[in-house]
């Protein structure tokens, strides 16, 4: 069984039906170098997995708060080839899930060898090169479905999960197709639209209920998730909390303030996962 797997049957098999947080932090932000720090601080805190987005210059469905980091991250130099190696250098400290977000835009252009990555192969090429330095599985918000079944096949070949997204627009048949392309978790949406901090907790409804009639899988619910209470609102009925922007303005902050950037991400970290209990 693959990492990410293990963390959700250890957590539902723990008498206590826990949930995993799932901090997101952008590689290269806010300084190359400090990735591998910032991950043990986040496992530190009481995330289960980590996802760490590859910087993209035009990122899919972020909002101004993380695509300004990875326009950053991008400025300051660094590379999903970086970021990669970063990953690599912490595996050891770090026993958490770490899922990198990827556009498909980098799978195809490290798979075809025209940027600093794989050489040819597709996109098994790529799933090869990420399992390698140490990354348990990929979120492709972009992947179309067409191509959604080569990638996870890429993926289980190097023990990865796949994870696609649903909104709470994707019709009932689209969301059937999605749900049986992923492996791992289901990327749930709360809201449609792009990633932000909100002042207002998840409104799911129905959402899980229906999504637990058609797949198995853990169900990860992100977009608007800002606070330890919009965390319990998210994991009262889903298996995981996905906590963005509201991560990345603290780093953001701390860097700015010449503060201990590692410290202030276990901080932002510990006081969303209160939401969990």
């Amino acid at each position: 069984m693959s990492r990410i797997p293990a963390i959700f049957k250890s957590l539902s098999a723990s008498g206590q039906s826990l949930k995993a947080l799932m901090p997101f932090v952008c590689g290269g932000f806010p300084k190359p170098g400090i990735l591998p720090d910032v991950l043990v601080a986040c496992e530190q805190a009481g995330g289960s997995i980590i996802e760490v987005g590859l910087p993209f210059s035009d990122p899919i469905a972020d909002g101004p708060v993380i695509a300004e980091a990875m326009h950053d991250a991008l400025q300051a130099g660094s590379t999903p080839a970086t970021v990669l190696d970063e990953i690599a250098a912490a595996r050891a400290r770090v026993n958490a899930g770490i899922v990198a977000m990827v556009s498909m835009s980098i799978v195809y252009r490290m798979s075809a060898g025209t940027g600093t990555g794989t050489g040819s192969g597709g996109v098994a090429a790529f799933a090869s090169l990420v399992a390698s330095k140490g990354v348990d599985g990929l979120i492709v918000p972009d992947c179309p479905l067409e191509e959604a079944a080569q990638l996870r096949d890429a993926c289980t070949a190097n023990n990865l999960t796949l994870s696609l997204l649903v909104s709470p627009n994707t019709p009932p048949a689209r969301c059937e197709k999605i749900v049986q392309l992923c492996s791992g978790f289901v990327y749930v949406l709360s809201r449609a639209g792009i990633t932000g901090e909100s002042s207002s907790g998840p409104n799911l409804g129905n959402r899980i209920q229906e999504l637990r009639k058609i797949t198995t899988l853990p169900l990860a619910v992100g977009f608007g998730i800002s606070t330890a209470d919009h965390v319990r609102a998210a994991v009262k009925d889903a298996d995981a909390a996905i906590v963005g922007s509201t991560l990345v303005r603290a780093m953001r902050e701390a860097h700015k303030q010449r503060k201990d950037i590692p410290l202030a991400a276990k901080n932002c970290v510990e006081s969303l996962a209160l939401g969990l209990y």
